[in-house]
C-alpha cells in the first residue's frame, strides 16, 4: 500500500500529463467525450443508486442531518439531471482559444491575448454527489484535468460516478488522469491535495466554514473560495406584500440545504406589525423555525429567541433568522456585518432603494424582487458549474466554463528586436 502522498502525488503526475492533452484538444474531442459520459451515466444508473444507498445507509446511523441527507440523495431523476447537466455543457461554446484582443505595439510585434485551460484543478466538496460529474464536465469543456475530493458521506456514490464518467472519457479517446477521485477517506489525503505544488493549478473548496477554515490554514496552492452562503432578503417599507411572501418562502423552502437560500429576514420597522403576522405564518405552514429578535417575538408568539450567533449561521435547514430593522442603511449594515457575500435581496417599489441596495451591499449576486435561489449558472445561462465564488480575484459568483479558464499572450514578429 502506498504512502497517501505518493499515492496523492501519482495521481498529480497523471493529472498534469492529461492536462497537456487537453490543453490542445479540439472542441468536437471535448464534446464526444461529455455525451459518452452523460449515456454511460443512464447506462450504469442502477449501480449508482444502489452506492448511493449504502451512502445514505451510513449516513442514518451516523446520524447525518435532514439536511445533509438531502444532499446527499439521488434517485433516477438526481441522475438524469447529471446526464442532461453534461449535454448542455458539451452544448456550450467552447472559450478556449477564444482571442480576447490584438493589437500592434509600437515596435511593430501583434500581440495577442488568449483564453486558455488553468490546468489541473483540485475541488474539495460535500455531501453532494451530482457534483462529481457536473465539477468533471465543467473541467474538461475548459481543457483542465481534474483531481475530486469529496465527503467521506458519500465515498460510495462518488467512487461509482467517477469510474462511470472516466471510463467513458478514456473510451471517446481523453487520456486517463483527465478525471481522477481520491477515493480514500483518510484526512491526510485532503491535506496532501491542498500542499500539491508541484502539479496543481488552483483548489476549489465547495461547503462550508469548517472546510474553509481549513483550507485557508493549511493550503499552499491557490484556491477559490465558493459555497459560504449566509444570505439576506431585505422588506422594505415600500415592499409588495402579494409579491413579498412568496418570494420568501421559495426562498426559504424550495431547498433549504442549498447555499443560496435565504438565512436571514430583515424587516422595516414601518411594515413589521403588518408584514412579520403574515410571513411568520406562510412560514409556520412550512415548518420553518423562526429565530427572532425582541421585537420579532412579540409579534410571533412561536418565534425562538435569535441569538447573536444566529445572525451568522448557515442553517441549511429549516429554521430562519428574523430582525426589525430601522433603516435601509441598518439593513445594509447588518449585511455587510454578518453576510459572506453571496446572494442578497432586497424587496422594494422604491426605484432609489433598490438602486441604493445595489450599489452597497458588496456581494455575488444583489436582488431586486426576486428569490436568492436563482444564484446559479444553470440558472444564469451559465450551464453547470462548479459553484459560487464569495471572492472577488480571478471570479466571482456562479463558476461556469469560461470561469475555468485563464489568458496567456500571444506575440508575432517579424524579426524585431528591442533596443
Amino acid at each position: 500500500m502506498k504512502k497517501m502522498s505518493e499515492y496523492v502525488r501519482d495521481m498529480g503526475k497523471k493529472a498534469k500529463k492529461a492536462s497537456r492533452f487537453l490543453a490542445t484538444a479540439s472542441s468536437e474531442e471535448k464534446n464526444k467525450a461529455l455525451c459518452a459520459m452523460a449515456g454511460a451515466l443512464r447506462d450504469h444508473c442502477s449501480e449508482i443508486l444502489c452506492a448511493n444507498k449504502k451512502d445514505l445507509e451510513e449516513g442514518r446511523q451516523a446520524g447525518l442531518s435532514y439536511a445533509l441527507l438531502e444532499r446527499l440523495t439521488l434517485n433516477e431523476k438526481r441522475v438524469e439531471a447529471m446526464a442532461v447537466g453534461l449535454e448542455e455543457i458539451a452544448a456550450f461554446h467552447d472559450p478556449i482559444g477564444e482571442v480576447l484582443g490584438m493589437w500592434t505595439a509600437q515596435s511593430g510585434i501583434r500581440v495577442g491575448r488568449v483564453r486558455v485551460p488553468l490546468g489541473v484543478i483540485g475541488i474539495i466538496y460535500e455531501s453532494r454527489p451530482n457534483v462529481t460529474a457536473d465539477a468533471a464536465g465543467l473541467c474538461l469543456k475548459a481543457g483542465n484535468s481534474v483531481i475530486l475530493r469529496g465527503g467521506k458521506e458519500a465515498l460510495h456514490s462518488n467512487r461509482i460516478i467517477a469510474q462511470i464518467i472516466s471510463d467513458a472519457a478514456v473510451k471517446a479517446g481523453i487520456p486517463q488522469g483527465a478525471i481522477n477521485l481520491i477515493d480514500s477517506p483518510d484526512r491526510e489525503a485532503t491535506m496532501e491535495l491542498m500542499r500539491l505544488n508541484e502539479y496543481l493549478d488552483v483548489l476549489i473548496p465547495r461547503g462550508g466554514k469548517g472546510l474553509k477554515k481549513v483550507v485557508q490554514e493549511n493550503a499552499t496552492v491557490p484556491f477559490i473560495m465558493t459555497g459560504m452562503g449566509n444570505c439576506h432578503i431585505f422588506i422594505d417599507e415600500t415592499a409588495d406584500f402579494e409579491k413579498a411572501i412568496p418570494i420568501v418562502i421559495n426562498a426559504k423552502t424550495q431547498r433549504p440545504s442549498t447555499c443560496n437560500t435565504v438565512e436571514t429576514l430583515l424587516i422595516h420597522a414601518n411594515v413589521a406589525s403588518r408584514f412579520v403576522p403574515l410571513v411568520a405564518a406562510a412560514l409556520h405552514e412550512k415548518n420553518v423555525e423562526i429565530r427572532g429578535d425582541e421585537a420579532i417575538c412579540k409579534l410571533d408568539s412561536r418565534a425562538i429567541s435569535a441569538t447573536e450567533e444566529d445572525w451568522a449561521t448557515e442553517y441549511n435547514d429549516l429554521i430562519l433568522a428574523v430582525k426589525v430593522v430601522e433603516s435601509i442603511d441598518e439593513a445594509i449594515e447588518h449585511i455587510a456585518t454578518y453576510g459572506t457575500g453571496h446572494s442578497d435581496a432586497i424587496l422594494t417599489e422604491s426605484y432609489s432603494n433598490a438602486q441604493k441596495f445595489l450599489g452597497a451591499v458588496d456581494s455575488a449576486a444583489v436582488y431586486v424582487n426576486a428569490s436568492t435561489r436563482f444564484t446559479d449558472g444553470g440558472v444564469f445561462g451559465f450551464g453547470a458549474e462548479i459553484g459560487i465564488s464569495t471572492q472577488k480575484l480571478h471570479a466571482r459568483g456562479p463558476m461556469g466554463v469560461e470561469q475555468l479558464t485563464s489568458t496567456k499572450f500571444i506575440i508575432y514578429g517579424d524579426g524585431q528586436i528591442r533596443e
